[in-house]
């Protein structure tokens, strides 16, 4: 195969026009909205998934907190659907592109910090130099703890990019292994099949479970400034 690796996460394009805005909203086609009094078993079943992340995700935030609830919820939406819809064949998923998983973090950590520093201010300015700190280190653990305030929404970024590219990386190696096997060892072939199929199942938990984990630590950074 003489295919670039990384074909696969180049922007599709047609008629010289990007498609990564059509992508992007198609997700939203499916969590449709019920006007009947009875949902169906789709419906219920999101509804049902939805109270469960909110319950466990906004127990612990105040009442200021609990405003950004719609913007957290349709966040784990919107991330665990593409990165769901990424593993279907010949499609692309928009959250292996670095950019736009910053496009995300940054304004979220933004926000959080920025409302903490408006509500909290002397508990936000705290953050950056711990109780008890000798004074010939204070200069360097203010800088210490500057930079890794800054790192936060680089951290967020770069943990999905780096999950959901590893993930697709490992299944079209594997992919393509088989391929190749089929006309040597039938067995070979089978064994890497099975593989294939389990690393397919695990990276669908990887979906949801990166879609909650960049949700869950926005929640957490929104808590410390809440």
């Amino acid at each position: 195969m003489n295919e670039n690796l990384f074909t696969s996460f180049i922007t599709p394009v047609i008629l010289g026009l990007p498609l990564v805005t059509l992508i992007v909203l198609f997700p939203s086609l499916l969590f449709p909205t019920s006007n009947r009094l009875v949902s169906n078993r789709f419906v219920t079943l999101q509804q049902w998934m939805l109270q469960l992340v909110l319950k466990q995700m906004m127990s612990i935030h105040n009442s200021k907190g609990q405003t950004w609830t719609l913007m957290l919820m349709s966040l784990i939406l919107f991330i665990g659907s593409t990165n769901l819809l990424g593993l279907l064949p010949h499609s692309f998923t928009p959250t292996t592109q670095l950019s736009m998983n910053l496009g995300m973090a940054i304004p979220l950590w933004a926000g959080a910090v920025i409302t903490g520093f408006r509500n909290k201010t002397k508990a936000s300015l705290a953050h950056f130099l711990p109780q008890g700190t000798p004074t010939p280190l204070i200069p360097m653990l203010v800088i210490i703890e500057t930079i890794s305030l800054f790192i936060q929404p680089m951290a967020l970024a770069v943990r999905l990019t780096a999950n959901i590219t590893a993930g697709h990386l490992l299944i079209h190696l594997i992919g393509g292994a088989t391929l190749a096997l089929m006309s040597i060892s039938t067995t070979t072939a089978l064994i890497t099949f099975t593989i294939l199929i389990l690393l397919t199942i695990l990276e669908f938990a990887v979906a949801m479970i990166q879609a909650y984990v960049f949700t869950l630590l926005v929640s957490l950074y929104l808590h410390d400034n809440t």
